[in-house]
């Protein structure tokens, strides 16, 4: 049996795994900010939440699911979580917290699964960092996600554009709805095969059909059908954003996959990565919490797709290449303690720094170049008697004798001349 990785998974080696990484902890960074805090969830949840939640039409519980019974209770159907939402809400009403302390602000950071088609920023499973806040149903605080959002891609120094639209309330909702139908049944013929499954069940899919997309252009807009809530509350998350210097575009089509979103729903685009462009995709889901066994609270979040914002960020070479800072070359094994202590020593002041040994000095120099290191630090059996190290600059192509107490406070300075 071959033992490969299963299809639609990925490894992250290195440089991918470390995109990834520089990703989250800046995010990591900016929720300390906003004073945002973190939620660990399971990976594993009754696959009832899901269907509640997310929706029975979404593409999510239609097709994508990893679902199964449980050894331990058989009548029970649990997933594998594919998206974050749902979890976060079930955690926050589970702990009382909808009643007790309706206004929260959570983090989570994870993989999700997906049985998608594989391609390039499209697995089965991938990671999402994602903000979801309680309690809270002015427009302001939708402004602020997406300028959250937006200080992640200055720092990042990403170029990427949000597309906003309203998907109306309760109120205004039903007559676009109505609205789609009309539009949908007079062009029935056009219809892909999964929108016409969806037409009477929930026409508003039809918008976020990946096949019908040009028919889809002359559909009717929920723009054109918000109530005057609705429309003050779009309006002053427009301005407010404005207002913030986020690059947005109205996108009257805009609805995403899922049931649960009302009013203001975004997603933040980059055209540097091909088909798989949407690396942050959000929106307010007012009726979530109370749908799923809560108080009426309203609530809005986002996810970050790491995977694809990865991506943005490669091809924008906005990926730090991690440099050795100093490899420490230990000719023979009683330089190695010696070796192993001045590594301890570098390291604590946040240097980079790797132990060769084993090998002759051509090899262990090849291997130091090989690993990108900055500094050489030679230590021999001459070196030992008399308490000195080599410092090769390998960059500069020189070398000098120094104590080896003295190694940390030669290595910063010289850093810091450069």
């Amino acid at each position: 049996m071959e033992l490969t990785r299963l299809r639609g998974f990925q490894d992250l080696l290195g440089p991918d795994a470390a995109a990834v990484s520089l990703i989250e902890q800046r995010a990591r960074a900016i929720m300390q900010r906003y004073a945002v805090d973190e939620i660990r969830l399971p990976l594993l949840e009754r696959e009832g939440l899901y269907k509640r939640s997310t929706g029975e039409t979404s593409d999510i519980v239609e097709k994508q699911m990893y679902s199964f019974a449980d050894r331990d209770e058989a009548h029970t159907m649990i997933a594998l979580r594919p998206e974050g939402t749902p979890g976060v809400v079930r955690a926050y009403v589970e702990a009382g917290l909808d009643r007790s302390d309706p206004e929260q602000r959570f983090f989570y950071t994870g993989p999700m699964f997906r049985r998608e088609r594989p391609q390039k920023g499209r697995y089965r499973q991938h990671y999402q960092f994602g903000v979801e806040i309680f309690g809270r149903a002015d427009p302001a605080c939708d402004a602020e996600l997406l300028i959250m959002i937006d200080d992640l891609r200055r720092e990042l120094g990403l170029s990427l554009e949000t597309q906003i639209n309203s998907l109306g309330c309760a109120q205004c909702r039903p007559a676009f709805r109505a609205a789609l139908l009309e539009f949908g049944r007079a062009h029935l013929a056009e219809l892909c095969e999964d929108c016409h499954a969806r037409l009477e069940r929930n026409p508003i899919r039809l918008l976020d059909c990946k096949i019908d997309t040009k028919l889809m252009e002359s559909a009717p807009s929920s723009l054109d059908y918000l109530c005057e809530a609705c429309r003050k509350h779009f309006d002053t998350v427009i301005d407010l954003i404005k207002a913030g210097g986020v690059p947005y575009a109205i996108n009257p089509r805009l609805v995403r996959g899922l049931d649960y979103y009302t009013r203001t729903t975004f997603e933040v685009v980059s055209l540097s990565v091909g088909a798989q462009s949407t690396v942050v995709a959000g929106g307010r889901y007012d009726g979530l919490v109370e749908s799923l066994g809560g108080a009426a609270v309203p609530g809005i979040g986002f996810a970050i797709g790491l995977d694809r914002m990865a991506l943005a960020l490669a091809a924008s070479d906005g990926v730090p290449k991690p440099a050795t800072a100093v490899a420490l070359v230990a000719l023979g094994s009683a330089a190695l303690p010696t070796a192993m202590l001045l590594a301890r020593d570098l390291r604590w002041q946040n240097l980079r720094a790797e132990v060769l040994a084993e090998r002759g000095l051509k090899a262990l120099m090849r291997r130091a170049d090989k690993i990108g290191a900055h500094f050489a630090v030679i230590i021999g059996d001459n070196e030992l008697s008399r308490n000195v190290v080599q410092l090769r600059d390998l960059k500069a192509s020189t070398q000098r004798e120094i104590p080896s107490g003295d190694l940390v406070k030669e290595i910063l300075a010289a850093l810091r001349d450069e």
